[in-house]
């Protein structure tokens, strides 16, 4: 099992937007291909404006065969388009859980 952890870092005072399109456009492509993330997060204390969403997947060639349907889905493109204003920067990590980690 992996975690891929992704944070978006918006212009200040577009976070609201940013999700909003996301929601719209994206939740209803990227879930059923993704599966349910396991949280989606904003920042409140430290660095602002950011977006923080965490994916499980089962290994590196699960996360890139459901990413691979994501990039070609239809109504992905829409939504890059119209959410890539908003950002200033992403940032991707891909965490593997310790041996004694609770989740694995």
């Amino acid at each position: 099992m992996i975690i891929d952890e992704r944070t978006y870092t918006c212009h200040p005072g577009k976070v609201k937007a940013f999700l909003e399109v996301y929601e719209r456009l994206a939740k209803p492509i990227q879930w059923p291909l993704l599966g349910d993330p396991i949280g989606f997060f904003v920042s409140d204390i430290g660095t602002l404006n950011q977006v923080v969403h965490m994916w499980r997947y089962d290994s590196m060639a699960d996360r890139e065969q459901r990413r691979a349907k994501l990039a070609t889905a239809a109504g992905w493109g829409a939504y890059l388009d119209a959410a890539t204003p908003f950002l200033v920067k992403m940032e991707n990590r891909i965490l593997v859980p310790t041996a004694f980690s609770p989740m694995k």
